[in-house]
């Protein structure tokens, strides 16, 4: 999709639409295309000329306006800078072209497997709904009532946090709540601590929210706590499974990290990611459950049922879901009504706890024969749990070539430098085995470890 600027969107590329804004915007500037003073588009206008979401304009432009390629004037607009500043000597992604031969493959983590038919409770779900009026005003910000109460059983039986409705808030999704939590709590300048290697929205949301970002290492089981420093005003965390290393907290990790929380007043900002899908090992504790006041727990329905779903939930204190209420009944930013009352109908009826059951048989198989296929090409880490394993290489590797040979192949594969900032580490690939069909997912590993072979 090509813009007024000299932008295009590669739908089929492994990085970030964002990332792909900001990297095709510098070359611009670079080789003349765009020169200083030039008046760039709102990000509304430009989203709308990609076809994109506006918070994927809005991300690239604060990462541009962060760097110091583009500057705000009041009431004027936005500008490249008349003194582009020197590119950090970092490696960077080139978009992919468009592909001209057959459909790709994709090994991308983080997308279920998506039947190609309905089942029978999703039916069910949206037959009950069509056949309901929807309320005569404005639904509640927080959610509607009867769901935030059948969320509240949820967690407290499958994630062991004790809640009531008054501590749950529907989202749009893990994203969304933490975008929410961070323009409702925090202020610009203040230091938030994220995992490195980490995930990409979160650092996005951060940066969308000018926040100063402290990377901080992880290890074979998660976030690294000794790390830590005082002074943050919040932890970003992904506990159940840390993305993408598949690092798994200790329970005398998990303590120490709510302990250093309460010495310090920092808030724990729980993405519990890839929880439901457990294999060979049972669930540990959520970090909710071990101090509600110190933790707000997100989480979502993205890899349960469908990323497009947009629907998840925020756990919290009483008083943090009562200011985040009190600011989207202002903003009118929450989940529409047909959505939230599906949503009730698969608690009630179990559908969502069937949808986990089947999910797990499925993935379980393809974990094992992913796993198997693999280990003769690096380290395999990250298989006890969700729907992705990482793949460590030799040190003397090359993951972004090897991503690129293995999508000219026809298979797309993450290189695992795509989600490092500053903490070093080795080469890998993160590769996801929810998605595709069991006969593709078996003919991408062949594509993809014969370009490993070859390497």
């Amino acid at each position: 999709m090509q813009s007024s600027l000299p932008l295009t969107i590669d739908r089929a590329s492994g990085l970030p639409l964002h990332l792909q804004l900001a990297e095709q915007f510098r070359a611009a500037v670079v080789d003349g295309r765009l020169a200083a003073g030039h008046r760039l588009p709102s990000t509304r206008d430009l989203a709308r000329e990609l076809s994109v979401s506006r918070s994927v304009t809005q991300a690239a432009y604060d990462q541009l306006h962060a760097e110091g390629w583009i500057e705000g004037r009041t009431g004027a607009g936005t500008f490249v800078t008349d003194v582009a500043p020197l590119q950090p000597a970092v490696r960077r992604h080139t978009p992919h072209p468009p592909d001209a031969g057959p459909e790709l493959l994709t090994l991308r983590p983080g997308i279920p497997f998506i039947a190609p038919t309905p089942d029978q409770g999703w039916r069910r779900a949206w037959r009950e709904v069509s056949t309901q009026s929807p309320p005569r005003g404005y639904d509640d910000a927080a959610g509607l009532p009867a769901l935030r109460a059948a969320l509240a059983d949820h967690v407290r039986r499958v994630r062991g946090i004790a809640c009531g409705p008054e501590n749950v808030l529907v989202t749009n999704g893990t994203v969304h709540g933490l975008r929410l939590l961070l323009t409702v709590t925090r202020e610009p300048g203040d230091r938030i601590a994220i995992e490195d290697p980490g995930y990409l929205n979160a650092v996005a949301a951060a940066r969308h929210h000018r926040l100063e970002i402290v990377d901080v290492a992880v290890d074979e089981d998660g976030l690294r706590v000794g790390a830590l420093s005082d002074g943050l005003a919040a932890v970003y965390v992904t506990p159940s499974h840390q993305y993408p290393l598949g690092g798994r907290l200790p329970v005398a990790r998990r303590n120490e990290l709510v302990r250093w929380a309460r010495r310090t007043g920092a808030l724990l900002i729980e993405d519990d990611y890839d929880s439901e899908f457990r294999y060979d090992v049972a669930p540990l504790p959520a970090l909710a459950q071990l101090d509600l006041e110190r933790v707000v727990h997100l989480g979502t329905l993205s890899k349960t049922l469908s990323p497009a779903l947009r629907l998840g939930w925020l756990v919290a204190s009483e008083s943090v879901v009562d200011r985040l209420a009190t600011f989207r009944a202002d903003s009118g930013d929450w989940p529409a009504w047909p959505m939230q009352a599906a949503l009730l109908a698969m608690l009630r009826d179990g559908y969502l706890d069937q949808a986990v059951r089947r999910g797990r048989r499925l993935y379980a198989d393809r974990r094992s024969y992913t796993c198997a296929v693999l280990s003769p090409y690096g380290q395999v880490v990250g298989q006890d749990a969700g729907l992705h394993i990482t793949l460590l290489l030799p040190g003397d590797a090359d993951d972004l070539q090897i991503a690129a040979a293995a999508r000219k192949a026809g298979v797309v594969v993450a290189p695992l430098s795509e989600y490092r900032r500053t903490v070093p580490g080795p080469p890998g690939l993160v590769i996801g085995y929810a998605t595709p069909s069991t006969a593709d997912l078996h003919k991408a590993l062949t594509i993809l470890t014969d370009v490993l072979t070859h390497r």
